[in-house]
């Protein structure tokens, strides 16, 4: 009963947490522009394996994760998702591979931007502190759906948004998001 405990305050507690966070503004803005099944997989892959790092840490008691430096790293990398978002991506539909690489890639992007993005982030910070007094395995669980789901909600939004939006006007505003993601997160590493 002890890792359905930990699975259900750990749930509650990020899935709270996540609630206007930076990574769920960023599934939003993701769902705006891309497919929601490329998004949810990146996003569920990144969380798992931060969340498996931090209930890892949580349960060694281990010190400070250099978070400057990831911090640093994950503004650059929104700035560059900017950049790419504002060239625009071009899909056929009509040649399936081509509509595969474009979801493998938006995987890795979604997948990269997130893991960057919650290093350090206060979900990862409240999961490494679960996992100091609950069950690992329930803290990990917990923690993922719940962050997971957080993030579902915003991307049903985002779906939304980029439906009843021209494609420019996602474009530009996803463009401005990552931008803005990237200068707070310089901003952040900057104060130290």
């Amino acid at each position: 009963m002890d890792g359905v405990s930990a699975f259900l305050v750990s749930f509650g507690v990020i899935f709270l947490a996540e609630m206007g966070d930076k990574s769920q503004l960023m599934a939003l803005t993701f769902a705006t522009r891309y497919r929601p099944l490329p998004v949810l997989v990146g996003i569920t892959a990144a969380t798992a394996a931060v969340h498996a790092a931090s209930v890892l840490a949580g349960s060694l008691l281990a010190g400070a994760l250099p978070t400057r430096a990831v911090t640093v790293a994950a503004g650059l990398a929104f700035l560059g998702f900017a950049l790419w978002t504002l060239r625009g991506d071009v899909l056929d539909e009509d040649e399936a591979a081509r509509a595969r690489r474009q979801m493998r890639s938006v995987v890795v992007a979604v997948g990269v931007a997130f893991l960057l993005a919650e290093l350090g982030d206060k979900t990862m910070l409240a999961t490494v502190t679960l996992a100091t007094r609950e069950a690992p395995w329930g803290t990990w669980a917990g923690s993922t759906v719940g962050m997971v789901a957080a993030d579902a909600l915003a991307i049903l939004v985002g779906r939304q948004l980029g439906a009843r939006l021209s494609d420019r006007s996602v474009r530009l505003g996803a463009a401005v998001a990552f931008a803005a993601f990237g200068v707070v997160l310089l901003a952040e590493a900057a104060r130290g």
